[in-house]
């Protein structure tokens, strides 16, 4: 039974890696909106002090071979507020078929004010336009031997192969909104050593206002969209919204254009840690309709929030 669930998937997921590595899918919406790095080099070093990001979905899927990822990701200004440097090393695992994904980012920022006379408690939000630029590898491992299927090419030979990227974005940020584009890997499959591996390029671009619920300003709300584009298929569209009280607790939900919706759930346990839970939900039939994440960050310095003011 454990191998008829892994065939299915690898069967499925090879046929399109093979194709396209650009089938893959844009991180869920709490990935992206909490480390944004991860999509845009810009993001590196964004904030005032260093954050460290443990992620993980899929773990508790009950089908064998069924996807799964695991992340470790470093944010953090450098000496100058205007330069920034992120990191990370991503492993995703479905069947067979692991992928690996390490990269490092630089951003260089240019400020226009240090404005923030109305701040209290939300997240800091400077006006700012920041460039930046990310480089690193996909390592790319298919163990098709391993199923044991015989008189059958497609399954004669593992796939080993580690594939150069080279990426560029650029952010634009104030107090109410935000506009970003990026492109993570602008060389594709030109480096490959692997013929049949065809890695297209994805876009992004993505935008979010901010805004609170009442005049009292308790309750910040960020409605956001991103939309990701590879050429030869359908643009994603993503539609999410957040709320958050006070950086203490935030709610959020969203859909996504490939029929699925995303919700999260985040409590922060202390100026420092934040945990965030993750759900997402397939609305068409797919080999795994649930799936469910974490998301555990630790902000050093004054942590989550702005060192300039204290929460009411």
């Amino acid at each position: 039974m454990k191998k008829k669930y892994i065939y299915i998937i690898t069967i499925v997921v090879s046929s399109g890696f093979l194709c396209s590595l650009s089938a893959q899918q844009t991180p869920v919406f709490a990935n992206y909106n909490y480390n944004t790095v991860i999509i845009n080099p810009a993001h590196a070093g964004f904030y005032p002090n260093p954050e460290v990001t443990l992620t993980n979905r899929g773990y508790l899927n009950t089908i064998d071979g069924s996807p799964r990822n695991i992340g470790l990701l470093f944010n953090s200004p450098l000496h100058s507020e205007k330069t920034g440097l992120g990191a990370g090393v991503f492993s995703d695992q479905v069947g067979v078929t692991t992928t690996t994904n390490l990269f490092g980012a630089y951003s260089y920022k240019i400020f226009f004010d240090h404005n923030y006379n109305r701040a209290r408690w939300w997240s800091y939000n400077p006006h700012v336009l920041s460039f930046g630029i990310t480089a690193g590898a996909t390592i790319y491992d298919e163990n098709l031997l391993e199923l044991g299927i015989q008189n059958d090419p497609n399954f004669a030979n593992n796939i080993n192969t580690t594939i150069p990227t080279l990426g560029i974005g650029i952010l634009y940020n104030r107090n109410n909104m935000y506009l970003g584009f990026s492109a993570p890997n602008v060389l594709g499959d030109s480096l490959s050593s692997e013929d049949n591996i065809n890695l297209k390029a994805p876009y992004y671009v993505y935008t979010g206002y901010r805004f609170f619920a009442s005049r009292f300003e308790e309750i910040l709300i960020n409605p956001s969209a991103l939309v990701k584009y590879v050429s030869g298929a359908p643009a994603q569209l993503d539609l999410n919204t957040m709320l958050s009280y006070k950086n203490k607790i935030e709610v959020g939900g969203g859909y996504r254009t490939n029929a699925s919706i995303n919700i999260l759930a985040g409590l922060y346990i202390s100026d420092h840690l934040r945990l965030i839970y993750n759900y997402n939900q397939m609305l068409r039939n797919a080999p795994v309709n649930t799936t469910h994440g974490i998301i555990l960050s630790y902000r050093l310095g004054d942590g989550f929030r702005n060192s300039r003011f204290a929460s009411k």
